[in-house]
């Protein structure tokens, strides 16, 4: 989803708008996502499903994500941009780790079970619709909340790839639809992990211009 050109309505990075809300916010999303990695390991180890099994890593991440944003909610600009920068580093770390797992599978995986894969993606959209659809208005705010928008936005975009990879697998026979879902969660995780990664540089380094300023005045 791109910005709005209401650029107007965008909140600072310096300051976050309806704190209390967006910290509730971040609570529910961090639940959701620890029950959901419970339900798709489980279900990825039982499906034989390398997609689910990409996917509930990806919702551990996420989870331990709203973990830090919690954690550094009320922090300076330069705290929150590092918590940024990790979390940018730990998704393209999920990035490499799923290309590198598709890659083995591609020699020694079987063909997964489609119903289970389509059950369980279905659940796992639903719950990140809901997530995501909280947080669309803290979308444009710091490098740290964009991560969180961003986590939420590429994990319902994966579980909509879960599913079709689902009605692949079950009209193919085949594990080459989970293997290309796998494959698009990749893409997703590395372009994301980039792109808040760029976007906290930014924010450190006005940070730092800014003590800068204030040590020269004082």
């Amino acid at each position: 989803m791109s910005a709005h050109c209401c650029d107007h309505n965008t909140p600072k990075p310096e300051t976050i708008v309806n704190l209390p809300r967006y910290r509730k916010i971040l609570w529910v999303a961090l639940l959701v996502n620890t029950a959901m990695f419970l339900i798709e390991i489980g279900a990825g180890v039982q499906a034989g499903s390398l997609s689910l099994l990409a996917d509930a890593v990806d919702f551990a991440g996420d989870a331990l994500n709203y973990a830090v944003s919690l954690a550094v909610l009320a922090s300076a600009l330069a705290w929150r941009a590092r918590a940024a920068m990790a979390k940018g580093v730990s998704m393209m770390g999920f990035g490499l780790y799923v290309l590198g797992a598709a890659m083995w599978s591609v020699w020694h995986g079987g063909v997964p079970q489609a119903m289970t894969m389509g059950m369980v993606a279905l659940l796992a959209l639903l719950a990140n619709v809901v997530v995501a659809w909280m947080l669309y208005a803290f979308r444009e705010g710091d490098a740290n909340m964009r991560s969180v928008w961003l986590c939420s936005r590429n994990d319902a975009i994966g579980n909509v790839a879960v599913f079709m990879a689902a009605l692949g697998v079950f009209g193919t026979r085949s594990a080459w639809p989970d293997l290309a879902v796998v494959s698009l969660m990749a893409a997703l995780a590395l372009h994301g992990g980039w792109t808040v990664m760029r976007h906290a540089r930014v924010e450190l380094g006005k940070s730092k211009a800014q003590g800068d300023q204030h040590a020269h005045v004082s």
